[in-house]
């Protein structure tokens, strides 16, 4: 069973920020710097488009043991024998995407408020995405930012791994794992980076460094 605790940068895709690079070209370089897990999250893509698109990195993915979820589409995740799915708060409730699923499969959710931590939803999914940490661009109809207060409450309500997600770059990765998240998700800061390959491995510098010290003072 895929940990995502274990996870340390996963990227989000998103063609608009690629500056007419392939999104197999990005993904394949962020494989090479060290990327954890691969989200498809292409909103403005129809149903053939983004099965294609899947397609295309599925290969990828696969051959370098890297898990390939799915954004929202519980449909394309399983036509592509994707690893999972993630959801947000207005898709497909958790505990049927499970029932379709099966209890193999990775599912995430993301939690926008403290309150969705105490959901019955949560009961049903692998990891948390917290979003976002900060306001951000690419998601533009969320207004309310946890911030790094808000992750750390996070911490506290729950068990399962939690994934930061909103405005992440490399200056500020480390202190979002230093607050509590298992992981730093993130799109501009590679799908848009000159040297996405580079900027990845950057990316898993910080967030290792962030978990050292976590285990330091878990230990102090």
């Amino acid at each position: 069973m895929i940990d995502a605790a274990a996870w340390e940068v996963y990227l989000v895709t998103d063609r608009a920020f690629a500056q007419g690079r392939s999104t197999w070209e990005i993904v394949r370089t962020a494989v090479k710097g060290g990327v954890s897990a691969v989200q498809l999250r292409e909103k403005d893509l129809d149903t053939r488009a983004f099965y294609e698109e899947g397609l295309k990195i599925k290969d990828v993915l696969n051959e370098a043991g890297v898990p390939f979820i799915i954004n929202d589409r519980i449909d394309v995740a399983l036509a592509l024998d994707a690893d999972g799915v993630h959801l947000g708060q207005s898709d497909m409730p958790a505990s049927v995407a499970r029932s379709i699923l099966g209890p193999d499969r990775i599912i995430g959710l993301s939690v926008e408020d403290p309150s969705h931590i105490n959901d019955e939803a949560v009961s049903f999914v692998d990891y948390l995405g917290v979003s976002p940490v900060f306001l951000t661009g690419t998601k533009s109809e969320l207004t309310r930012a946890w911030g790094l207060d808000g992750l750390r409450q996070a911490r506290t309500m729950t068990s399962l791994p939690l994934v930061g997600i909103g405005s992440i770059k490399l200056e500020n990765a480390r202190s979002i794992i230093e607050a509590g998240a298992d992981c730093v998700a993130v799109v501009t800061a590679i799908v848009a980076a000159e040297d996405p390959e580079q900027a990845t491995r950057a990316l898993v510098r910080e967030v290792r460094a962030g978990k050292r010290h976590r285990r330091g003072a878990d230990h102090g």
